[in-house]
């Protein structure tokens, strides 16, 4: 098979952020001829300090093991700028690509960001450059994909990725040359585990190698203190929903407040600033907010900054309406009011990712503290898992359906992209 010299010369990305390539090529695919010579056990190593999370190996068969035979499934490290020199360097074999090209038009999402199958034959070059960029990420042989990796990278995240540059791009052309332009909040609100953290490293990631820069947070990071906490759970005894983080009110919105402020006013070369992080490990696990010293450093100027959390975009409902679900909702309901301005005002695009029942939650949960244990890590316990689910459950009864019918507070139906995920994680078409 005839080879093209594609990395005869030191690799850098210089592609551009446009939907289409120029010089489209609509018939070619790019794969590594060594591309297990980056071995499974090997580490990509980064350059700055973030977070960690941990991702899903499922042994069930589902489309949630599309990372199963990656060992950095067990621990992806939320950071930075990855060495290229890591990167295959060898001559790139060709073969069709026509195959590749029928499975991307098949995704379920490609209607809904506006795509046509014309406009993925012009635009290939990229689709498969982002997905070669993912394989070398997540460490994924690009030639040997299996289907449910092939549908993660392909159905998901390369698609949202293209979402998310439109939507930047739309928000830049409302400014004039000369003007200095705020970087995009995009929101995404998902239920925990269903994948949200490693969509956003993803682009992250995407975002870094074609040369936007990017922050991060989530509603995590904006967990009250263990001191706050402690006065929270004063406050509301009997209330299990408010014992511990995570449901309205456990949150330092003043904090938030300040964080996305500054992150909207990053415009120029050379400001920067510290972004807050959090330490669930702290106190037994119920958590403290991390040293300011180990936050991590970004510069500006901001492209897009990418927000996440399980209940963002969640709006108060009637009182009796909540009760019904639970009636400790009622205060929960009544701290919400404050969160818009805190929070949701900031987004200008919407990514909500939707599922069919909530308790996937607890499955999934339960999945990724077994893989923890199975690895060697403290997990917690069946029973412990369904506690802590338990306290989020109500929440997700109340205000997901409003969530999905009529998206969040002030948003806009053109900025606004709901993604339907069966319990492999993975989109569905929509009913």
């Amino acid at each position: 098979m005839a080879t093209l010299n594609l990395f005869s010369q030191p690799w850098q990305p210089t592609i551009s952020p446009s939907f289409c390539c120029s010089n489209s090529n609509n018939n070619i695919y790019y794969a590594y001829q060594n591309h297990n010579s980056i071995s499974n056990n090997s580490k990509l190593h980064f350059f700055s300090n973030s977070r960690q999370f941990s991702t899903l190996s499922s042994k069930s068969g589902s489309g949630s093991s599309w990372l199963q035979n990656s060992s950095f499934a067990a621990g992806i490290e939320y950071r930075k700028r990855p060495i290229y020199s890591l990167f295959p360097t060898n001559p790139a074999q060709v073969s069709s690509v026509e195959d590749l090209y029928q499975f991307i038009c098949s995704g379920p999402l490609l209607d809904k960001i506006g795509l046509t199958p014309e406009q993925v034959a012009e635009s290939i070059d990229n689709w498969l450059l982002y997905g070669r960029y993912l394989c070398r990420l997540f460490q994924l042989n690009a030639l040997y994909l299996t289907e449910p990796q092939k549908a993660r990278i392909y159905h998901y995240y390369v698609p949202v990725f293209l979402w998310c540059e439109q939507q930047i791009a739309e928000h830049q052309s409302k400014f004039k040359d000369g003007e200095e332009i705020p970087p995009l909040v995009i929101g995404f609100s998902a239920p925990q585990g269903c994948g949200k953290t490693t969509l956003v490293f993803a682009l992250d990631y995407l975002f870094e190698v074609i040369g936007r820069k990017s922050a991060t947070i989530s509603i995590d990071d904006f967990y009250l203190t263990a001191e706050g906490q402690n006065k929270l759970r004063e406050a509301n005894p009997g209330n299990a929903l408010l014992e511990f983080r995570g449901n309205a009110g456990s949150h330092d919105l003043a904090l938030s407040v300040e964080t996305l402020t500054a992150l909207t006013k990053m415009t120029r070369e050379g400001v920067k600033m510290k972004l807050p992080r959090y330490d669930k490990s702290a106190f037994n696990g119920r958590g403290d907010r991390a040293d300011p010293s180990k936050w991590p450093e970004i510069e500006g100027p901001l492209n897009v900054v990418l927000f996440e959390g399980w209940m963002l975009g969640f709006k108060p409902r009637p009182v009796e309406a909540v009760e019904a679900v639970d009636p400790q909702l009622a205060t929960v309901n009544k701290n919400l009011e404050t969160y818009y301005d805190a929070w949701d005002k900031y987004i200008k695009s919407w990514i909500i990712i939707k599922i069919k029942d909530p308790n996937c939650v607890f499955q999934w949960r339960l999945q990724a503290e077994i893989a923890m244990r199975e690895a060697g890590n403290p997990g917690m316990t069946d029973e412990e898992v369904r506690d802590f689910v338990s306290r989020y459950l109500p929440a997700y009864y109340a205000y997901l359906p409003t969530l999905y019918s009529e998206g969040p507070n002030g948003s806009d139906p053109q900025r606004l992209l709901t993604i339907e995920i069966d319990e492999g994680r993975n989109p569905i078409l929509a009913a």
